[in-house]
């Protein structure tokens, strides 16, 4: 049988392909995973627009891989995807994985946060090295996105900072934490690249109906209302003038 990898975009349960929604239709099978992304519709209503119970994947069942590779081997399964299928790294591990025990797989890309940062007037052909910020724990204090950050800032290209998503414990990093996180990355380097007169641009559930953009500054982003997570935070590296008129829109900030 086969293996369909299938993107469901961003936002609600209609930002799906024509072409996914047609694969769903003829699986018996569905898995959706549960911790790189959110939805804007919860699974109940997933499984009432399509028609189908869903299996929700966590980390553990989708890095195993094991039931959805052996479902695969004997009916049509649909391994549902909140954004684009291979964003995260695991998606891809389990293509190989499924190639390797000899499954068929179809694979149906949809839109991600990677498209639509595009929301924000910046060029897509503009973006550097994307990177995540990721809750520090005990003995675990990240500091690469910092790097990457000063890296692309030389280059001249924009910076695309995902924030931390920790679905099992129910907390997604917002644009104030991050910024303090970097404030706290900031003071252990020699070489300071996020100040607070850094220009940022603060996005809010993008593709969601309630989605949020604001320009301004590393200093003031914090105070910005920018509405429920999921956030992410670009730096923008050298602007042409669309841009900076595109960023124009985006100024206006409110207090609270």
């Amino acid at each position: 049988m086969t293996l369909n990898m299938i993107g469901l975009g961003v936002g609600d349960k209609f930002q799906i392909s024509l072409a996914g929604l047609n694969a769903i239709k003829k699986c018996s099978r569905l898995f959706i995973d549960s911790y790189t992304s959110i939805m804007e519709d919860p699974v109940p209503r997933l499984e009432e627009f399509y028609g189908k119970k869903i299996i929700i994947a966590d980390r553990n069942l989708v890095e195993s891989g094991e039931e959805i590779i052996l479902s695969s081997k004997e009916e049509e399964v649909a391994f549902l995807v909140p954004g684009d299928v291979f964003s995260a790294t695991t998606h891809i591990d389990l293509l190989l994985r499924a190639k390797k025990a000899g499954v068929p797989i179809r694979v149906f890309h949809s839109a991600s946060i990677l498209t639509l940062v595009s929301d924000t007037g910046l060029d897509l052909y503009k973006f550097g090295r994307t990177t995540t910020l990721v809750t520090p724990s005990k003995g675990f204090f990240p500091m690469t996105p910092y790097d990457v950050i000063k890296e692309n800032l030389k280059r001249g290209l924009h910076t695309l900072l995902l924030l931390d998503i920790d679905m099992e414990n129910n907390r997604l990093m917002t644009i104030k934490e991050a910024v303090a996180l970097l404030n706290r990355i900031e003071s252990l380097k020699e070489e300071k690249v996020f100040l607070p007169e850094t220009p940022v641009v603060g996005c809010a559930r993008l593709g969601f109906s309630d989605s949020k953009i604001v320009f301004s500054d590393a200093g003031k982003i914090a105070t910005a209302r920018l509405g429920k997570p999921p956030h992410c935070l670009i730096i923008p590296g050298k602007l042409h003038f669309i841009e900076e008129e595109a960023l124009s829109y985006f100024r206006e900030i409110k207090k609270g």
